[in-house]
């Protein structure tokens, strides 16, 4: 009886045994084709917000301009005007994710008028633009539904709506030029307040022959550095767009659509490397 059991027990061993099958290749496994990828995570993440979504579609509406061009200049109209096609939907798109634009508007100025600020002149610039922006807004958003006659609104009004929210949106833009400015001579002043500590803080060390802890000096550093490229790729950016507004803000103006598509192309690039970076 007893070698009986033990046979019966063996028995079940057996049968629970898990059994191990090597793994064959499927064609229905397509995730094996495609390696894991940062690159392809951080593409989904940015893509996913808004402003992503923005400054891609932003890019490609401005070189579409530039291939436009470049393709009516070689006799191939029939591509230019397939390019075109895909341009003008963007266009519309890109209005329509603006009409959310109010709202982080109202919490900007919020922020603005309850932080305290580097500057009086700051202050009172972001104000100003923040005034701009609460006309350009609903003007760009009243003329984009008359143009497509969701409102009633004649053409002739839809186009004079237009110029005054481009007026009011090339405003904002020479007002930044005047911030930047103003940014530009805060961070030289913290720049060289830097450089003297630590120019006392070495004369210091020699006198006494202590080491200095230049740790704190070091992030300030770096977060100069990063202030003075952030001054620089919004210099770039309002660069771009200070054309565009002055053109679109004319009744009649000769500046050509691929000049639009340069200097938009310029904004949209730089852009989307900010955004890019923050995501």
């Amino acid at each position: 009886m007893a070698a009986a059991s033990k046979q019966d027990v063996d028995a079940t061993e057996e049968v629970h045994q898990p059994v191990v099958r090597k793994s064959s290749p499927s064609i229905l496994a397509l995730g094996k084709l495609f390696p894991q990828s940062k690159t392809l995570d951080h593409t989904v993440k940015f893509l996913s917000q808004v402003r992503g979504t923005d400054k891609t579609l932003m890019v490609i509406q401005y070189f579409s301009k530039i291939f436009i061009w470049y393709f009516i200049k070689r006799g191939r109209e029939s591509t230019a005007k397939r390019i075109s096609n895909l341009s003008g939907p963007i266009s519309d798109f890109r209005i329509l994710l603006r009409y959310y634009g109010l709202l982080p508007l109202i919490q900007w100025m919020q922020y603005v008028d309850n932080t305290p600020s580097p500057s009086s002149l700051l202050l009172t610039i972001d104000r100003l633009q923040n005034i701009c922006n609460l006309i350009y807004y609903p003007l760009e958003h009243i003329y984009w539904l008359g143009a497509h006659e969701v409102i009633p609104i004649s053409m002739e009004k839809t186009n004079k709506i237009a110029i005054w929210s481009c007026r009011f949106w090339a405003a904002y833009v020479v007002l930044q030029f005047v911030h930047l400015v103003e940014e530009y001579r805060l961070y030289k002043a913290r720049l060289h307040s830097t450089q003297a500590q630590i120019k006392a803080a070495d004369k210091k060390a020699k006198e006494t022959g202590e080491p200095v802890d230049k740790t704190e000096y070091k992030s300030e550093l770096a977060a100069l550095k990063a202030e003075k490229k952030g001054i620089f790729i919004n210099t770039l950016i309002n660069t771009g767009y200070l054309p565009l507004t002055v053109h679109w803000s004319l009744e009649n103006s000769g500046f050509p659509d691929v000049g639009v598509g340069i200097f938009g192309g310029i904004a949209a690039v730089a852009q989307f490397y900010v955004a890019w970076k923050s995501t």
